[in-house]
């Protein structure tokens, strides 16, 4: 196996094991070293974001005023086991149908890995190389497909775009300044998601700090016209010009990226 100099770190120092993929072989779990993340967290309607998962054997937790939480997040991966590529991806926050939620969501996100209920489902994760996409559809069931994406943060100001790969036009973007914020850790998460007719409880471990943040003049613009259906599921969840509660950014991600468990 070849060496890399973050083997001598004690949070790459982790049991591996080899998976094939259309693509190529993976070693797992997918080991990220250097990387930068803008993170913006909207409150939407539960009844339209519940319509998104319910097939999926889920249901959406409840936040302040009886609104769903949605995620919108930007990755630049610049040195991971699996190459270098940008990602983007949508999700919300849910847990198992059938599942009591906690009382507090929100709150729950700062438990252990091994406590957490809280999860969240991925509705759509495109990404820069064809790699990532067979490792991601092919090892957890995540809707990944290939397609440019734009990354800029320079302190507090980002400028990230989706393009949509049928008309090369901006199908999603994220862009403004980040408003007042304090220093934080990057949550750990988890991620639900569906693989050969099983649910998958995927664990990401993450490391590095961040900058949570009001949302300033951070806003997500969706595309009019766009027929792709993430652009369709966008506009569902009413984020065509939306103002996120809060965001999270950091120049210092570093994450480890697990092997799903099927739940019974």
């Amino acid at each position: 196996m070849q060496q890399h100099t973050w083997q001598s770190d004690l949070f790459f120092q982790y049991p591996r094991n080899t998976v094939a993929t259309s693509e190529g072989k993976v070693e797992m779990p997918i080991l990220y070293y250097d990387n930068s993340v803008m993170m913006a967290l909207f409150r939407v309607d539960s009844d339209r974001a519940q319509a998104l998962v319910a097939e999926q054997g889920l249901q959406v937790v409840h936040t302040l005023g009886g609104k769903a939480l949605a995620g919108i997040a930007f990755y630049q991966y610049r040195d991971t086991s699996i190459g270098v590529y940008n990602e983007a991806g949508v999700a919300i926050a849910v847990v198992p149908s059938g599942t009591k939620a906690p009382r507090y969501p929100l709150l729950s996100l700062l438990n252990t890995l091994d406590k957490a209920t809280v999860g969240f489902c991925i509705l759509d994760l495109p990404v820069t190389t064809p790699a990532a996409c067979a490792a991601g559809r092919e090892i957890w069931g995540y809707p990944k497909f290939v397609t440019p994406i734009a990354f800029s943060l320079k302190g507090a100001q980002f400028d990230g775009v989706v393009t949509d790969p049928d008309t090369h036009q901006d199908l999603l973007r994220l862009s403004g300044k980040a408003g007042a914020g304090i220093p934080g850790p990057l949550l750990d998460l988890v991620l639900y998601s569906r693989h050969n007719a099983s649910l998958l409880r995927t664990l990401v471990n993450t490391r590095g700090g961040a900058h949570i943040c009001l949302p300033g003049s951070m806003r997500a613009t969706v595309s009019d016209s766009s027929t792709h259906p993430m652009a369709q599921r966008l506009r569902a969840l009413g984020l065509q010009h939306a103002k996120p509660a809060f965001v999270f950014h950091s120049h210092a991600l570093q994450l480890r990226l697990n092997a799903g468990a099927v739940l019974p």
